[in-house]
């Protein structure tokens, strides 16, 4: 995550995003290779790089905006009751039930009703043991973890192979016949290059947001029966369209192949393999296909389903931050993170391609970035509260207040987000 030489000055340490770990850091130091990246672009194109002065409020709003938001004036909620941490008969577990088919499937695989209330869950849990509810979830594809040590999961099978890579794991493909990408607007060096965004909460959205802010058109395509949170969706799918295809019908599949065929970059956030049955890269030569997961493309986790708040559990983050009850990071830092970083890549991935003809494979994960955390230096043992961020790092676009970009040198994005699948599946 370091910078090119005077191109990208941090910020001094503040309180805002105040931990044990050096979150602060982690974040600064993503904006920060995103800014990097584009310097990289810029001087390939023969323009002159800019001087980035991060600001550690901005960049600490836009990764908390979950409480900075407001809809009509009214805070949002961040977690549904039955996502958190849970005592198990052994430990603790931490479970993720944010949208309703994660409530039925963990409801299920703890043999609960669909009408159980939260006190339920915890009973339930509390007479297994930890490791019996992860396994009862990954088999029934609910999202839960038993809460781990740092010590424990640095052993793990999985933290072995999600660490063994970079930060930003990036392989050549096919050549490129396409126009190489010219900067009219250093301010917005992405223009003319084509995204599209098949991505859910946090990192994806968040990568493909901050090509959006670059000047990149960015297209977010959802399948219609899985309607977004409408508050995640009014923070991150600022600067984009928004549309809706079943890929499941021969139309809508066509209607995609069509999209991909004609788009620079390709940005998902599903579990690894699981797009794979539409083959839809096959005739798309140059193209940068960027992902992000939960747990990395290899390991004995790699199809499990995870968010930031797991790993943070699987990790050891948690005990680190909590002690003997699990706490938490003062932000999603690692969904954040993990998401200005995959921006960089795939702007270092889109420099290269003009360069050699190349397109290439980006890609990061939640439990890679978990790793850099707790491994880089600055651990407290005991730290201030975060400092709350004031008004000048939000802004208002009708009922909706949200975060300014974490990135300096631009005051909001292109435009607010479009409702959530309002757009034709088009290019524009």
């Amino acid at each position: 995550m370091s910078a090119d030489p005077g191109s990208v000055r941090y910020p001094v340490p503040s309180g805002f995003l105040a931990a044990r770990l050096p979150a602060a850091a982690l974040a600064a130091g993503s904006v920060g290779a995103l800014a990097s990246a584009v310097n990289r672009l810029l001087v390939s194109r023969g323009r002159d790089p800019h001087t980035w002065v991060l600001d550690a409020e901005r960049i600490a709003a836009s990764f908390t905006a979950d409480r900075l938001m407001r809809i009509g004036g009214e805070p949002v909620q961040g977690f549904a009751p039955m996502s958190g941490f849970f005592a198990a008969a052994d430990g603790w577990v931490r479970t993720h039930a944010n949208y309703p088919h994660h409530r039925t499937r963990l409801l299920a695989a703890l043999d609960l009703p669909a009408d159980a209330d939260p006190g339920m869950l915890s009973v339930r849990i509390g007479e297994l043991a930890a490791s019996d509810v992860e396994n009862r979830c990954a088999d029934a594809d609910a999202v839960a973890t038993r809460v781990r040590t740092e010590e424990e999961w640095a052993a793990h099978p999985q933290s072995l192979a999600a660490s063994a890579g970079p930060l930003v794991a990036m392989a050549a493909t096919g050549t490129y016949s396409g126009a190489i990408l010219s900067v009219a607007d250093p301010v917005r060096p992405l223009a003319g290059l084509r995204v599209l965004d098949l991505t859910r909460v946090l990192a994806g959205p968040v990568a493909a947001r901050a090509l959006a802010l670059l000047g990149a058109q960015v297209l977010r395509v959802d399948p219609p029966h899985l309607h977004e949170i409408d508050w995640q969706h009014r923070d991150t799918g600022q600067g984009k369209r928004s549309t809706l295809l079943d890929l499941t019908t021969a139309a809508d599949l066509d209607t995609m192949r069509g999209l991909v065929a004609t788009t620079d970059v390709l940005v998902t956030g599903y579990r690894p393999g699981s797009l794979d049955r539409f083959h839809l890269t096959g005739d798309a030569p140059g193209l940068v296909r960027a992902s992000v997961s939960a747990w990395s493309d290899r390991g004995p986790w790699a199809s499990r389903r995870g968010f930031d708040s797991i790993v943070q559990a699987a990790s050891g983050i948690a005990l680190v931050e909590g002690g003997e009850h699990p706490g938490v990071l003062p932000a999603q830092v690692l969904d954040h993170a993990s998401g200005y970083l995959l921006a960089a890549g795939i702007v270092d991935a889109v420099t290269r391609r003009d360069a050699d003809g190349l397109g290439r494979d980006v890609s990061a994960s939640l439990a890679r970035t978990a790793r850099t955390l707790l491994d880089l230096p600055g651990r407290v043992a005991s730290p201030a509260e975060p400092l709350a961020v004031g008004p000048s790092a939000a802004i208002t676009h009708g009922a909706i207040t949200t975060a300014r970009p974490a990135l300096p040198g631009y005051s909001e994005y292109p435009f607010p987000a479009h409702d959530w699948g309002a757009d034709a599946p088009h290019w524009v």
